[in-house]
């Protein structure tokens, strides 16, 4: 269960991982949930989520939502520079946290976006390595020659690399971001149970064909017009899609990729026939990916060319 809950992972996926979910933010609440601005002032019409509720927060105004946005903005733009991660980090949490609070308190609640406030909640958890860069032997010269990126290793990690440094805290980290990507799969069949008492009835019936009809794409209307057989089989594959997301967590190599590339492609669906994009959850997915690979690569590309040796000439 341990293994499960707390694997050992390498820290440079959350690295990678902290930029690119800060760097969605900022697009978040400029357009996504760039509607608190507007709903600031509009107090009669708040109506605040159950944690708001316990934590009494008030209704947005002009001000705040203002000063909130600027915060918002400066902390993920510190963190994905790198400066103090665990403190930008965690101002970024609590900050999106009451930016989501007032976007979602107006009758709306985009489930989209649980993933994401998992991860800017446990993001700012895991400890960044850093050590001093040794210098290596000093030449005849006395000059210092620096030692390679190889080199640069993390004590706490026993000496390993920084770019192989694994810890547990990292593990949990994406373990709950992959968890709130499942759940919010998963805990979609709920609604749909409630709203028609059987997921058979669910399955069988036309509401994906009243959504093409009510905000669907041309093709999709197309579709509704020539091709309606489609929508049943369609919504069928969707609640296989969403009941059997949990096995997710336990794929591994081409499998998972495969898995990742099924539900892309079912966003990506959803997306051109019926506007529906779920971009907060697909960022998400990078917890799945072994994204410290690109870091090595990056580094690997950066990496200094060893000089050739001089030729030693022919004798003639």
């Amino acid at each position: 269960m341990r293994s499960i809950l707390l694997p050992t992972l390498p820290v440079a996926r959350v690295q990678v991982l902290r930029v690119l979910v800060y760097a969605f933010v900022v697009l978040d609440i400029l357009t996504l949930s760039g509607d608190v601005i507007a709903l600031a002032g509009n107090s009669d019409f708040y109506t605040p989520l159950l944690l708001a509720r316990i934590l009494h927060v008030p209704a947005v105004t002009p001000l705040v939502a203002q000063l909130l946005r600027a915060v918002i903005l400066v902390a993920c733009v510190a963190a994905v520079a790198g400066w103090k991660p665990r403190i930008s980090g965690t101002v970024v949490a609590i900050a999106f946290w009451a930016w989501m609070f007032y976007s979602q308190g107006y009758g709306y609640v985009a489930h989209d976006h649980m993933a994401l406030m998992v991860a800017v909640a446990v993001l700012p958890t895991v400890a960044t390595p850093s050590a001093p860069r040794p210098a290596g032997p000093v030449d005849s010269a006395g000059h210092a020659d620096p030692v390679g990126p190889a080199d640069y290793t993390d004590p706490a990690a026993g000496g390993a690399p920084l770019d192989e440094a694994r810890s547990e805290a990292a593990g949990w980290a994406l373990r709950c971001i992959q968890l709130a990507v499942v759940a919010t799969y998963f805990f979609s069949i709920v609604p749909k149970i409630l709203y028609t008492e059987s997921l058979a009835a669910w399955g069988n019936s036309a509401i994906l064909t009243w959504a093409s009809l009510r905000r669907g794409s041309l093709l999709a209307h197309w579709l509704v017009e020539h091709t309606p057989w489609v929508f049943v089989p369609a919504q069928w594959g969707g609640l296989a899609l969403e009941s059997l997301s949990p096995v997710v967590l336990f794929l591994r190599g081409r499998a998972l990729y495969i898995a990742i590339a099924l539900y892309m492609s079912f966003h990506l669906a959803t997306l051109v026939l019926l506007g529906i994009h779920f971009l907060p959850t697909v960022i998400c997915w990078a917890a799945f990916l072994p994204l410290e690979r690109w870091r090595q690569l990056g580094r690997g590309r950066r990496a200094p060319r060893t000089p050739r040796a001089p030729r030693t000439p022919r004798a003639l």
